[in-house]
């Protein structure tokens, strides 16, 4: 009899089926311990199977609860755990696009394997959750069947390439970025030159410079299209930028070539690739983005390192297939665009029109932008998409870097049919792309690294704007928030009018979650400028801080002024005394609700209050000077915002220096006031001896500070500043959670 899986090998492509079959293998000798974890973890990771964190298998987003018999509270942290408790896929969808057959696949595995819900990424990817990693094989094979691969959506490896949603039916776009964005996908997948990579390699396509769709500027290599004229000729090229990413330490990527020819763009992609193979970081995994390389070889020198590459390089079959597929996306809708005319319109569709559909530049046709609450949807609204697209559009969908969904090709005449068929999905919600639509990473609902609920407060601060989203002045409808639940920036915090990281405070023995708000990132223009932290307010107080900003933008702004332009105008200083009195926490025994996490009336952390009043005045001191050393790294964002970069680079070297002073006056009290001595005990008693690190790998915050004092002030600019600022405040949040430690280390002696 033949078996499901013999019946789909012949949709299997060859190559595919063999990193399957791969995997499979090293699964077994993985269970029968013939393979160590560090080795099986880079493999599976490459495969998109990832560890992760649950609690007793509940969710609390409102689309499926279902409990699911793990233990409570665990954490997974590394290849073996996962055979004890399920994890995560990540499924690579290249430029966001998927087929209605697709879809339908998609949706099954999700109601078969996980927990029923279809999670979309930033990177336009799927994501399942609670899975077993036994069952990890069956679903490549039944999505490499449709042409899905979860090859390399994880690891050290080039992620999923990304493209604006709207390429090729947009405006403004110079041309169509899809089919560049699809064969370099095909091109790069299993690359051998793509295989020895010190950490994960990003590339994004945008149609044109001034949308944000692309996101060009935050990414490993960035391409947005171009035309010129060349020997009489109109020619297709791109300006590609290199050496970008958010991370702890965003960094704007650098530009690499004004006009790149289409032709080039697998060769230079390839010789990157290599160099960044060679000459890359791969001990120190905190250094070891192309980004860091850049840097360290500077623009011009990794320019003439790249090219020379690109001249010598070998011939490589893996071009030949994709030479050929440069052209226009061949989209086929299925009826002839005609407009609404005097159609009848139902209640709710003028507004839901006005905020969800974008005309196309084909005539009669429009787009429908689709917000996914938390970028989840349900196996039974993914199969009613599925019959939408083949009813309404071309029969294909994209993702999106927000977490949402496109339907492309809607002929206008039957938006109102559309409209109705969404309704009747629960996918009906206005207002992408505007202050409702907020972007939050996992956090720590399933995320390793989570320190705060970012799902939670995005939860609760979608609920409260889409009550008064009518009533919201256009300004401030138009904001973006975008939150992660640690530093490293998986919710694009740092490209947010206004961003949210999470963090912690220890308040008189009980953890309490914050999230550090972050004022005037860019999101336009291709990600072109970064947010900075104003302070960090208690996750609780989050919405009353919201309001608050965006009352005070909509009742102070100029008119046609962009937040970014008045937050500049208004100033650090200014916006911080907007949330200054919103940073205080009450006493646990005042208002114990400021002790737990959106979606989670548990205690967030409870510690013994049993202190001497010895411990207690040090706590009191050393919550003192870390206080001062949050306010000197403010002082340095005033003098950085007035373009002193010779005070601001002390003032940030100076917070590090009194919080590295506050932690080790907790062991040796009477430390001088000196810097080289207040190293010496820090990196002797913290640094050398692990205390300063823990599960978050922090150990790279205290690197800032030691690189800081060694090497002196940084390059007297605002991009290196503004770096040096950031770690400063990454390495004080990290002298927070050293101290927790401390307090607990105190209470066992």
């Amino acid at each position: 009899m033949t078996t499901w899986k013999e019946k789909l090998a012949e949709d299997i492509p060859e190559d595919i089926a063999g990193a399957i079959d791969a995997f499979a293998i090293q699964l077994k000798r993985k269970k029968q311990g013939e393979l160590s974890d560090p080795v099986f973890g880079e493999l599976r990771l490459r495969m998109g199977v990832y560890g992760q964190r649950y609690d007793n298998g509940k969710r609390e987003d409102g689309l499926k609860t279902q409990k699911l018999n793990f233990p409570s509270g665990a954490i997974l942290k590394g290849p073996d755990t996962l055979w004890d408790a399920p994890g995560m896929q990540r499924i690579k969808i290249p430029f966001g696009g998927v087929t209605a057959d697709q879809l339908d696949v998609l949706a099954d595995l999700a109601e078969e394997y996980s927990d029923g819900i279809l999670h979309v990424t930033t990177r336009q990817d799927v994501q399942f959750h609670f899975v077993h990693i036994e069952d990890s094989v069956d679903i490549m094979l039944r999505l490499a069947a449709v042409g899905i691969t979860t090859q390399e959506a994880c690891g050290n490896t080039v992620r999923n390439i990304t493209a604006c949603p709207y390429a090729g039916i947009c405006r403004e776009e110079s041309f169509d970025v899809t089919p560049y964005a699809k064969a370099l996908a095909k091109f790069l997948l299993g690359h051998p030159d793509c295989r020895d990579f010190g950490r994960k390699f990003k590339i994004s396509f945008s149609g044109c410079r001034d949308n944000s769709c692309g996101l060009a500027h935050m990414h490993d290599i960035g391409f947005i299209a171009r035309k010129r004229i060349v020997d009489g000729k109109e020619a297709r090229g791109f300006s590609v930028y290199v050496g970008g990413g958010l991370g702890a330490v965003p960094q704007q990527a650098m530009l690499f070539d004004a006009f790149l020819p289409e032709n080039e763009i697998f060769s230079i992609t390839q010789a990157i690739a290599r160099v960044f193979s060679r000459f890359g970081e791969k001990q120190n995994r905190a250094r070891a983005r192309l980004k860091f390389l850049v840097l360290k070889l500077g623009i011009e020198e990794f320019r003439r390192i790249v090219r020379a590459e690109q001249s010598a390089l070998p011939g490589d079959d893996y071009r030949i297939p994709y030479s050929g597929e440069l052209s226009e996306q061949n989209d086929n809708p299925p009826r002839i665009g005609e407009s609404l005319n005097g159609q009848l319109r139902p209640k709710g569709f003028e507004t839901w029109s006005r905020a969800n559909v974008l005309s196309q530049k084909q005539d009669g046709y429009c787009a429908v932008t689709i917000p996914l609450p938390l970028g989840d949807f349900t196996p039974r609204q993914a199969r009613l998409l599925a019959d939408i697209s083949r009813n309404h559009t071309d029969g294909s969908l994209r993702f999106t870097a927000e977490q949402n969904i496109v339907l492309r090709w809607v002929s206008k005449k039957n938006l109102i049919p559309l409209y109705a068929a969404l309704q009747k999905a629960g996918l009906d919600e206005i207002g992408p792309g505007t202050i409702t639509d907020i972007t939050a990473c996992p956090g720590t609902d399933t995320c390793k690294l989570g320190i705060a609920s970012s799902r939670g407060l995005a939860r609760v601060l979608r609920a409260g704007l889409l009550e008064k989203y009518g009533d919201l002045d256009e300004a401030a409808r138009n904001l973006r928030i975008k939150i992660s639940g640690c530093f490293n920036s998986c919710g694009q915090h740092h490209i947010a009018d206004i961003g949210f990281y999470g963090s912690s405070r220890t308040i008189g023995g009980y953890k309490v979650p914050h999230f550090q708000i972050l004022l005037g990132g860019k999101w336009e223009n291709n990600a072109s400028s970064f947010g900075l932290a104003i302070g960090a307010v208690p996750s609780k107080r989050i919405p009353e801080a919201v309001d608050r900003i965006a009352g005070f933008f909509v009742s102070n702004r100029e008119e046609n002024e962009s937040f970014q332009a008045f937050t500049k105008r208004i100033g650090k200083q200014g916006l911080r005394d907007l949330i200054e009195h919103l940073m205080r926490v009450p006493e646990y025994f005042v208002d114990p609700s400021f002790y737990s996490d959106w979606g989670d009336p548990r205690e967030y952390s409870l510690s013994d209050l049993g202190i001497g009043e010895c411990a207690g005045e040090v706590v009191s001191t050393t919550q003192f000077d870390l206080s001062d050393a949050e306010r000197e790294v403010f002082e340095a964002q005033l003098k950085l915002e007035r373009g002193e970069w010779f005070e601001a680079d002390r003032l940030a070297y100076k917070s590090m220096i009194t919080a590295a002073k506050a932690l080790v006056k907790t062991e040796y009290y009477d430390v001088p006031d000196d810097a080289d001595t207040i190293i010496r005990e820090f990196k002797t008693r913290l640094f050398d001896t692990g205390l300063f690190s823990d599960r978050f790998a922090r150990e790279k915050f205290g690197r800032y500070l030691l690189s800081r004092h060694a090497e002196g002030p940084v390059q007297p600019d605002y991009e290196h500043v503004r770096q040096l600022i950031e770690k400063a405040q990454l390495f004080i949040e990290a002298s927070h959670v050293c101290y927790a430690r401390l307090q607990e280390k105190v209470k066992t002696w």
